[in-house]
This record gives structure tokens, sequence and C-alpha cells, in this order.
């Protein structure tokens, strides 16, 4: 004969006390930061320079299948950043001259950037507020990493999947 689940009620032996949600689940949301998806994610940082062409940056984001540059100058400070949408206006404007023009032509030379203690939520706001996907990390003046909505949009996704994971070992047992 196969027992079948007995769920647990008022009148069990034991009295554990279980919940779905914890403070420490409610608030992992709120307390993740850029250096959390900076630990998912690969170090490769990807960068041009300021005299180089429109055409060599659409190689770099085609081959490196990412959607900007952080365009530093020769002596290694972030000057810009040129993202796909930089390049698609400029086609636009521009149609069969854009190739050949200057990176530093094109770029976002008024570039937001964060630092790795900052919130998700806040950075999140401030991409969605300014319009933009892409913002440099810096940390005491360096360069330390480059994060976009869709890598703190996976950030996300990928905690949910583990806390519902949680949520269902719990049921399950």
């Amino acid at each position: 004969m196969v027992a079948s689940y007995q769920p647990k009620t008022r009148d069990s032996a034991t009295h554990e006390k279980t919940s779905s949600q914890s403070i420490q689940t409610n608030m992992s949301a709120a307390q993740a930061t850029v250096a959390h998806v900076l630990e998912s994610k690969s170090d490769d940082m990807f960068w041009i320079a300021p005299e180089d062409t429109v055409g060599h940056a659409v190689e770099v984001l085609r081959d490196k299948k990412i959607g900007a540059l952080m365009v530093k100058n020769p002596q290694g400070e972030l000057v810009g950043i040129l993202s796909e949408r930089d390049v698609v206006r400029r086609l636009a404007d521009t149609p069969g001259h854009t190739l050949p023009q200057k990176v530093a032509d094109l770029m976002s030379t008024e570039v937001k950037t964060t630092t790795p203690d900052e919130s998700l939520v806040t950075v999140l706001r401030r991409m969605t507020d300014g319009r933009f996907r892409h913002m440099p990390v810096m940390q005491e003046g360096q360069l330390v990493g480059l994060i976009s909505i869709g890598d703190v949009v996976n950030y996300r996704l990928t905690a949910l999947e583990y806390e519902a994971l949680q949520l269902k070992q719990l049921i399950v047992g």
C-alpha cells in the first residue's frame, strides 16, 4: 500500500512555522547593486578611440555582439559612449556617408556613469528617465565595467527564478 501525502494541520504533532516570503526575499531586489550584476558578467570591456571610424566601430559592435562601445582617449580616460542608436540616427541623417565618419562626431559626450555600490533600482530609474540603455561603471576614477538594461533585467530574472525555486521547495517539502 502506498501512503499519500498528508498536509500538516493545526493538530499535527510538530508546529513548524513556515512562510513563503521573508524580509530577505522581499528586500533582495531593493538591495541588489551594480556590483551584483558585474559579478554575473564577463570582465570583458570593449572600447574604441574617438578618431576611429564609425565603420570600424560597427564591426566591433557586430563581432562582439554588443550594443555600445565606450570611447577612451589616448590617455585612457572615458570621453564618450557610442551606441547602436547613435549610429542609426546618423545613418538616417547621412545615408551612404556614415561609415567613414569619426566616432568623435557621433558619440555621446555627456556620459552618465554609476558606481558598483549604487542600487539597481536607482540605476534602472536613471536609465529609464534618461532614455539610454548602457552605463559605464566607475570606481575611484577608473572604468571597471559597463552595464546595460539587458544585464539588469537578466540579473533580476535569474533572481526571480531562484526565488520561485525556493518557494517550490517550501511547498513540495
